[in-house]
């Protein structure tokens, strides 16, 4: 229920509450905090992508415990996004974006502390919770101060913040892996101080209105069924053809116990007062297929940003440093497609084009990884990431943005987290997948490479340490020459295979996106085309 309060006829800062529109200036000024959260929760994402084999190997894990890391972050990301999107319908969403910097805080100084994998692994299902409240939130707040005919614009400056984080962290993270007197545990601190900034710049700079309601109910058993749902379904595919065969009873157990909770959790949202999903949604075309299009691109996304790390380390021995320094032309072409089509989408309404093209580049460039191998010329692979780089950048924020121009007001919040939620579910059944993938390749190459040096080779494997058939890490300048060429060889075509498996999901979000009906763009904002009065936040 809805409580009308007079507003002032203009906000601190700059915020017109009467109607009028924002001037740029005022916009980037509100904007800034948020950018700044953006780009912390995306950095707390890749800045260990190249640190991680240095961390597993200091903690002793293995190729479970590298996926895991990043998976555990994306697990709890997914399953809270839509729980953050419908506290934003509900409550202050200055104080949520505030109480998610808070919970990512907390989470990586205590990461930053592990004494082992599982301690680092709790502390990134933390980090994933703060994360998720930043990614969602990020998106709904833009949305409620700007129109869509704008939004485009100022999109291309979340994925331009996208794009500068996801170079910066794995750079950032290599230069501290290789900094003797820093070592990988600041991969965690120094995403700290940008949080407070944040905090401190949000609470200065960021006025919203929001709408006052009584009696509210969050929907606990919805998100706590497709929490188990979702954690489920990525320990099968994380252990399956490892634990145990993927065609065996437990992953008859654990599939037929996540179709049960999935079933169950459609039973609760559609007797839940306020579902943190409202099924209604998915009566609109347009949210249901850039729902879908979005679990594809996932898996994509999140492939592009994590295995490149160990192709580049393992495969071709490059230092964590140079790791991020090579996939900087990924990034650039992630970074000059989100600000470009963002632009153009401002100027002149039109959208579509660019969610089909950007699917078919994506697809086009992860199947043109798949042919790379440990020895391929650098610039053949600098193409194939620029242009996989570009289709992404045309996909992510459109996605959402389509959606947006699709419901009311008072749905934007969870609409907007439901396609980041089906992006992360992507990402993370995806990493899951394919790391189990990656680890099965390898295992299998150097098997072959080992019986093809015969004997000795495979005696001297079996005393070696680091051997990929044991699950683990392994440190390339312990290994003999010959054994280490199998090792790199092994490793550049199992990442190869990684991409190549990962390209039929991106051509599947092409084919959905072709269905997608275009709808001009509105011209007024949502917080501005409610009809109830409201109050100033913060």
């Amino acid at each position: 229920m809805a409580t009308t309060t007079p507003a002032p006829s203009k906000q601190a800062g700059g915020h017109p509450s009467d109607g009028a529109p924002m001037s740029h200036r005022q916009i980037m000024e509100a904007l800034s905090g948020l950018l700044l959260g953006m780009f912390v929760a995306i950095l707390s994402s890749t800045i260990v992508s190249n640190a991680l084999p240095e961390i597993i190997k200091d903690l002793g894990g293995g190729q479970s415990a590298y996926t895991w890391v990043v998976t555990a972050a994306l697990l709890s990301m997914t399953a809270t996004t839509p729980l953050w999107g419908k506290l934003a319908d509900l409550f202050s969403k200055k104080l949520l974006v505030q109480i998610a910097l808070i919970i990512y805080v907390a989470g990586s100084v205590v990461a930053g502390l592990s004494q082992n994998t599982g301690m680092l692994i709790a502390c990134r299902v933390v980090q994933g919770i703060g994360v998720g409240g930043l990614t969602a939130l990020s998106q709904i707040i833009l949305a409620a101060m700007i129109a869509p005919r704008e939004r485009g614009r100022y999109s291309g400056y979340l994925g331009a913040t996208f794009a500068v984080a996801t170079v910066g962290g794995p750079l950032l993270g290599g230069v501290i892996t290789d900094t003797d007197w820093l070592g990988w545990r600041w991969c965690f601190y120094v995403g700290v101080p940008f949080a407070l900034i944040a905090l401190l710049v949000l609470q200065r700079t960021l006025k919203l209105p929001v709408v006052k309601r009584r009696d509210v109910k969050v929907d606990w058993a919805g998100a706590a069924v497709i929490s188990a749902a979702v954690s489920l379904l990525l320990i099968w595919v994380t252990f399956a053809g490892d634990k145990y065969e993927w065609m065996s009873w437990q992953t008859a157990v654990m599939v037929g116990g996540a179709v049960l909770l999935g079933a169950l959790f459609l039973l609760v949202e559609s007797k839940a007062s306020e579902p943190i999903i409202p099924l209604r949604l998915f009566r609109n075309r347009t949210i249901t297929l850039a729902s879908l299009a979005s679990l594809f691109v996932g898996v994509a996304m999140f492939a592009g940003t994590v295995f490149f790390s160990q192709y580049f380390q393992l495969a071709r021995n490059e230092s964590p440093t140079m790791s991020g320094v090579l996939t900087i032309p990924m990034i650039a072409g992630l970074f000059v497609s989100s600000t470009v089509s963002g632009q153009i989408i401002t100027k002149t309404g039109r959208w579509k084009a660019w969610l089909v093209s950007g699917g078919a580049l994506t697809a086009g460039g992860l199947g043109l990884l798949g042919t790379i191998r440990y020895d391929t010329a650098y610039w053949h692979i600098a193409l194939f990431m620029a242009v996989m780089g570009l289709g992404l950048g045309m996909m992510m924020q459109n996605l959402v943005l389509c959606t947006q121009n699709q419901v009311a007001p008072a749905d934007l919040g969870v609409a907007s987290s439901v396609v980041t939620f089906f992006r992360s579910l992507g990402g993370a059944v995806g990493v899951s997948a394919l790391g189990a993938v990656l680890g099965n390749r390898v295992t299998h190459y150097v098997q072959d490479g080992i019986a093809a040096l015969g004997p000795k080779a495979a005696a001297a494997m079996g005393q070696g340490s680091g051997g990929a058939g044991a699950g683990s890490i392994p440190d390339m300048d312990k290994l003999p020459a010959p054994i280490r060429t199998v090792m790199e060889s092994a490793y550049g075509h199992g990442v190869a295979d990684v991409f190549l498996y990962s390209a039929p999901f991106a051509l599947l979000a092409f084919v959905v996106t072709l269905f997608i009906r275009e709808v001009a763009l509105k011209s007024n904002s949502t917080s501005t085309s409610t009809s109830t009065s409201t109050t100033n936040e913060g």
